[in-house]
């Protein structure tokens, strides 16, 4: 019956497994361990298990399974396997895939925690990869390789707000039969459909939007039953990635209303970049939602319009100029997430991709005066006046 419903009754109702007490809401199954009626039983589970039957909660757990049904109903993903931060959905989803000898061909434009597991986990281990635009097709199809294992991009990169074209970049990592991996938490479930667009894999931090409220560390993995059963799996489960009951039944919730919150997020977004396109305290207003934007015809074809919760900032005072426009701000707060129900504004070039050089940084875009938004719940006239405000001393 999932299948037919819509994406919000998806949402509400998928996944739901119900005691014996028929609870309204969604149960927390607080427990590291199962007991089993016999010995027989306990052997004949450890040697397979049904979809309601569980060992130990790093293998599985009735509250964690709920999640991980529910967001793959909404993915279109045949199976889901939850983890314990994004960066653990990132790490277990390549690290099992991959081994000595192989090769993969990513986007050079990436958070900076994902960038260190390519550049500094997976090459110590003999993995060989391969850094391209992301926004050029030449580029990835010029990177593959026979022994092309796997491909990695952010769907919208952060935090410079770049496309990738999943469809296009699949078919010619497909072509030499290379495992498509995409991180989709900038272009989020909502908006996103990456599974029917091509990709093989999808990962997602439950931190940001699934929650979206600044609450719990989470992640997910998503793509066909044998790829999280056969694969993924056995990894997490021996290297113990896997996420709580507690913050499982935190991100069931935040899928309840994750359409609702994202959507106005969203509409948020577009009026605060037009608002301030052109203000001449800016260098640059990077926003997908905006006519202006360098990809605008993939994001009306790849996300349907919608251009996202983040928008970014490019003051051309550089970073005295980013710091006296952060400090000014009295809505948003100064922090390092996003996807959350509050304003966030961040200065990537100081925290979130310090680790990188300069010239990395600025062969990705990323100036000292780059300021990254998430925009939240509050009132967008709000936002628009606070930032305005933020920014006239700079003009």
């Amino acid at each position: 019956m999932t299948e037919t419903w819509n994406k919000r009754t998806k949402l509400v109702h998928g996944g739901t497994r119900r005691s014996q007490y028929n609870e309204v809401s969604e149960a927390i199954f607080m427990t590291q361990g199962f007991v089993y009626e016999n010995a027989a039983q306990a052997e004949a589970r450890f040697i397979e298990t049904g979809p309601d039957e569980f060992i130990y909660a790093r293998y599985g757990n009735p509250t964690v399974a709920m999640f991980e049904d529910r967001i793959a109903a909404l993915e279109g993903a045949e199976d889901a396997f939850a983890t314990a931060s994004g960066m653990a959905a990132v790490n277990g989803a390549l690290t099992s895939l991959l081994q000595a000898g192989d090769h993969v061909v990513s986007a050079k434009a990436l958070f900076g925690s994902c960038l260190y597991i390519l550049e500094n986990v997976l090459t110590r281990y003999g993995v060989e990869v391969t850094f391209v635009d992301g926004t050029d097709l030449a580029q990835w199809q010029a990177a593959m390789r026979p022994d092309t294992k796997a491909v990695f991009f952010e769907s919208m990169s952060n935090p410079t707000l770049e496309v990738i074209d999943i469809e296009a970049v699949a078919a010619i990592a497909h072509a030499v039969g290379a495992t498509v991996v995409v991180d989709n938490v900038f272009s989020t479930p909502v908006f996103s459909n990456a599974i029917a667009q091509g990709a093989d894999v999808v990962v997602y931090s439950a931190t940001k939007h699934i929650d979206g409220q600044g609450r719990a560390l989470g992640g997910v993995v998503l793509g066909s039953k044998e790829y999280i059963r056969g694969t993924l799996e056995p990894y997490m489960k021996h290297t113990g990635g896997s996420l709580s009951p507690f913050h499982a039944w935190m991100f069931v919730k935040g899928l309840e209303t994750i359409d609702l919150r994202v959507n106005a997020q969203a509409d948020s977004a577009l009026k605060l970049a037009e608002a301030l396109e052109g203000h001449p305290a800016l260098a640059r207003t990077i926003y997908p939602g905006l006519a202006s934007h360098a990809q605008r015809e993939l994001v009306e074809r790849q996300l349907n319009g919608k251009g996202g919760t983040v928008l970014s900032l490019d003051l051309k005072g550089g970073k005295d100029a980013a710091f006296a426009f952060l400090d000014a701000l009295t809505i948003p707060v100064i922090s390092n997430n996003l996807g959350d129900a509050k304003s966030i504004a961040t200065h990537p070039a100081t925290t979130t991709h310090q680790r990188l050089s300069d010239s990395q940084r600025a062969d990705l875009g990323i100036s000292d005066g780059l300021v990254r938004l998430s925009v939240g719940l509050e009132d967008a006239e709000d936002l628009i006046a606070d930032l305005k405000q933020a920014l006239l001393p700079l003009s």
